[in-house]
């Protein structure tokens, strides 16, 4: 079962019962996105390009998508974006979040209308958008395509340390193409580690709140 749960800015997030962790930080779930996936990532590796595919590991509640979807309408970038979800909410669920607030309602409207058949299908939600979101799992998960930006939002390897594998890192960092960035709002020697063996430079950057760092690394 998944609990709405209000986070520090004043953003809800959901407590994932089973998992025993909330989706965002609950120092703030907004602020946490923006901070990772926003500017650290889709930022910096969408700068001086007029079209930007992303892989995201962990779709959830839809959130970091929203909030590049938003950014790249705004600034006139075609958006490619898959996501991988093995356990997909409901959409009556992640109407729950309150995210509809966070960006215009014509983005909004859009990704619900359509979340269902994303889970399926590749599916066009704007002329600046296309959504799939695979239903497996990411060591399950393949396909042709090469990325520009991989968001790596796995919940914490405290709770989820099969997603932490150097395996699995590797597999992941397989997707994207050289030049591409990795971003996730973790930061451990391991992870390092794995990141530079895939054939990674790696970055420190400082961590949304809550996190002293986190990791931004791009390929060789």
């Amino acid at each position: 079962m998944n609990i709405i749960t209000p986070t520090a800015d004043g953003s809800n997030t959901l407590y994932n019962e089973t998992i025993g962790e909330h989706y965002h930080s609950k120092h703030g779930a907004l602020q946490e996105s923006k901070h990772v996936f926003i500017d650290a990532g889709l930022k910096f590796a969408s700068a001086g390009k007029s079209a930007i595919s992303i892989l995201e590991v962990g779709f959830g509640t839809g959130l970091n998508f929203i909030l590049s979807y938003d950014y790249c309408t705004q600034h006139n970038i075609d958006l490619g974006y898959t996501s991988i979800e093995a356990f997909p909410l409901t959409s009556d669920v992640i109407n729950q979040t309150g995210y509809s607030a966070f960006v215009p309602s014509e983005i909004w409207d859009s990704f619900i209308k359509n979340y269902d058949e994303a889970l399926e299908t590749p599916k066009i939600l704007s002329e600046y958008c296309m959504l799939e979101i695979p239903h497996t799992t990411l060591d399950n998960f393949t396909t042709e395509k090469r990325f520009d930006l991989i968001y790596y939002d796995a919940f914490s390897v405290q709770h989820q340390p099969e997603m932490w594998t150097n395996e699995i890192i590797a597999h992941a960092c397989n997707f994207l193409k050289p030049g591409g960035v990795f971003v996730t709002y973790a930061i451990t020697g391991n992870l390092k580690r794995a990141v530079k063996a895939a054939g990674f430079n790696i970055e420190k950057l400082p961590g949304a709140p809550g996190k002293r760092e986190m990791l931004r690394a791009i390929k060789i």
